[in-house]
């Protein structure tokens, strides 16, 4: 059954536990002072941004979220190499429309149906590039500000969620997300395969694993 994402949690400030991501949510910001915002802290990766019609999360990142995105960015060009797919990442880059009062920087993003379009390209602008064929957010605080709206309005057609426990992956369909078991960005891939690579990362020797990843793509299907 598909699931619709919800509205956000009413509260705009909260302080997760102990290593997790802290992030405050500023209500009233105008797109100037976002802009200013992104503009002087353009070289620091300690935090990420989003923004929503006025509303501003800052958060701050943790190591245990820095690793878990590596972990998945490695994972999905890893499967994109075994399957014969080119990717792009473009990392945490900036995102925005300015019409739309709109912006965020994920935790990884990939031009995968539209590498090709912006193969070369070191700068992308939303009003005449496509948006990222697929994003990953990680997520292990508690609930803060619900970006699905942000990503719907900026027509990003896949997401991946991680929570620290379970991997969900949401499609666009119209103007909302539903939950699926199979990425429509990479063939093959299922929430349960995800899981069980993630789980196994975090068990096993890099190199190790990344054989793992290889021979599960390489072997035979009826």
């Amino acid at each position: 059954m598909q699931t619709h994402i919800e509205s956000p949690h009413p509260l705009d400030f909260q302080t997760p536990p102990p290593q997790a991501p802290r992030y405050i949510i500023l209500p009233g910001v105008s797109w100037e002072t976002y802009q200013r915002l992104l503009a002087d802290l353009q070289d620091s990766h300690a935090a990420h941004f989003a923004y929503d019609q006025g509303r501003l999360e800052i958060m701050v990142l943790s190591a245990e979220h820095e690793e878990d995105k590596d972990v998945l960015t490695l994972l999905v060009n890893v499967l994109a190499e075994e399957l014969g797919i080119d990717v792009r990442s473009f990392g945490s880059a900036t995102f925005q429309r300015q019409d739309l009062a709109r912006g965020f920087e994920p935790d990884a993003c990939f031009y995968i149906a539209h590498e090709a379009r912006v193969r070369g390209k070191k700068k992308l602008d939303l009003a005449i590039d496509p948006p990222p064929d697929l994003i990953i957010e990680i997520d292990i605080s508690s609930p803060s500000l619900n970006k699905f709206p942000i990503f719907a309005a900026l027509r990003i057609p896949e997401v991946w969620r991680y929570d620290g426990r379970r991997l969900t992956i949401f499609t666009l369909a119209g103007e909302t997300y539903v939950e699926c078991t199979e990425s429509v960005a990479l063939p093959l891939v299922t929430t349960e395969v995800l899981g069980a690579f993630i789980e196994d990362s975090k068990q096993m020797p890099r190199t190790a694993w990344l054989r793992r990843v290889r021979a599960w793509v390489r072997a035979p299907r009826a």
